[in-house]
């Protein structure tokens, strides 16, 4: 058969409704888009729709809002509410060591009180680990020791040499009838989910689920990218974990790449903290009333550090820890470290970033020499000149891929914790971080930002300038999407 004049009307037809129905989706984005994200991101977004209007516009449906479904929206609300008279009791019972800051510390604080709804608490002990393999033995020896419950969540987990041992010790202490909770990414740790051992840890009494299970249709679920990024196990009420690593190999499958990550051990009242947040997140994904009386229970005072923990996500009104970040900045007077796998700042953060540099400020920062996310390592790099240009000092870390997520401020400020200093961290993820007060708090973490140091070598702007053109094209399109990561 050949082609006939009615194949050809077909055709024309169907190119008019494709033109004119792509001018529609132009024109009613530009309406919608901006009134959902900030002015970058809204530009960001009308680009590439204006250039692909079908399938972008179906992308954006399916990953373009980053709110909840509203019945977690409507868990977290009722649970804040409920919570806010355990919060003064808890505040009278954990605080009674309640640490002597110098003026300098004392607007942070309040600012992290404020955003976290979480008071600062002396009396803990703290131990950092570098290896998974010794944050894997230590987990499961506590676990063993356990007498009365284990919560884990965790981003990524996996059945391996890291992750193996501590299903493995899960199961002991669910066998030995303590109350043993599992929660994992739906996306993060979908391979577990996969290989059958969420069923397998469910059939020997360990209560598992998933945290933001995704879907396109998004009327129950998040949106594919909106992940639950904390990395958080507590025992018992007494002793609990949290940091950057993930309960998985160091080399996520790589041969030839190792992930350097950085985790802390706690005991203390800020448990109690930690608690509370784990008890949040597992509310929210199962409607399981949680038991806050555990919340109100006295804590020993284990040691000399005063700590505060910051919980951060898109339940909360504000980016909490970008604020955070930002404002710590400001206050800055001498020397600022940085640590970061990813860093995709938004415009407040690089101003901070300027402003501390313009004041005097000496600003490291240390990120991995190679990435592993091909358009998001580019779209980091995007920013080196303009971070060169301002004065701060850029180190790539050549010992692997640095994964840690720090920042000291002065010797006399620690943060650590889930986060990254990127758009998607602040704005999209669940991220759990820790707010240290006092310089010997600091200084633990000031000197493993040091061995990072020597480890790195120094970018230089002469070094920078001279890369060749095609690594700045593509750059500069990787930058355009930056709002979107």
């Amino acid at each position: 058969m050949g082609y006939s004049l009615a194949d050809h009307q077909f055709w024309l037809v169907l190119l008019a409704l494709h033109s004119v129905s792509s001018w529609v989706i132009r024109f009613v984005m530009l309406a919608i888009v901006p009134m959902r994200h900030t002015p970058t991101a809204a530009m960001a977004w009308l680009m590439v729709i204006f250039f692909w209007p079908w399938p972008c516009t179906l992308i954006y449906l399916a990953v373009g809002s980053n709110l909840l479904p509203q019945k977690r929206m409507k868990r977290h609300a009722e649970l804040l509410k409920q919570m806010k008279d355990l919060r003064l009791k808890c505040k009278k019972t954990l605080c009674y060591s309640q640490p002597d800051l110098p003026p300098s510390l004392h607007r942070i604080s309040g600012l992290a009180e404020t955003l976290g709804h979480m008071s600062i608490v002396g009396g803990n002990e703290g131990t950092l680990i570098s290896e998974a393999k010794d944050l894997s033995a230590m987990l499961v020896s506590d676990i063993d020791r356990a007498n009365r419950h284990v919560d884990l969540l965790y981003y990524i987990f996996a059945d391996d040499n890291v992750g193996g041992p501590v299903l493995e010790a899960l199961v002991r202490a669910s066998e030995r009838g303590l109350d043993c909770r599992l929660m994992v990414d739906s996306v993060g740790s979908s391979e577990l989910a996969k290989q059958g051992h969420l069923e397998w840890l469910i059939r020997k009494g360990v209560k598992v689920t998933e945290a933001l299970p995704a879907s396109i249709f998004r009327r129950h679920a998040a949106r594919f990218d909106l992940r639950n990024h904390r990395k958080l196990a507590i025992v018992d009420g007494e002793v609990a974990y949290t940091g950057s690593h993930n309960m998985i190999d160091p080399r996520y499958g790589h041969s030839d790449l190792i992930w350097r990550d950085l985790s802390i051990r706690l005991e203390g009242p800020v448990v109690r903290q930690l608690q509370a947040v784990f008890l949040e997140d597992w509310y929210v994904e199962t409607g399981d009333i949680p038991d806050l009386d555990r919340l109100t229970m006295p804590s020993d005072n284990c040691g000399p550090i005063a700590v505060q923990t910051v919980p951060s996500g898109p339940s909360y009104k504000t980016e909490n820890y970008q604020r955070l970040i930002v404002s710590a900045l400001h206050d800055a007077r001498e020397k600022v470290i940085i640590t970061t796998p990813y860093l995709i700042p938004d415009e407040s953060l690089l101003q901070a970033l300027e402003v501390a540099a313009l004041r005097g400020v000496k600003v490291q920062l240390i990120v991995p020499h190679r990435s592993d996310q091909f358009l998001v390592g580019h779209a980091a790099r995007s920013y080196y000149q303009e971070l060169l240009d301002m004065g701060i000092e850029i180190y790539l870390f050549d010992d692997g891929l640095l994964h840690a997520k720090t920042m000291t401020v002065d010797g006399e400020l620690a943060f650590f914790g889930s986060s990254n200093f990127d758009i998607r961290s602040f704005a999209l993820n669940f991220e759990i971080n820790l707010v240290f007060y006092g310089k010997e708090e600091a200084y633990a973490l000031t000197d493993i930002q040091g061995n990072y140091l020597k480890k790195s070598r120094r970018l230089h702007l002469k070094e920078w300038s001279d890369r060749p053109v095609y690594t700045r094209s593509l750059e500069s399109v990787a930058k355009l999407f930056s709002p979107l990561l």
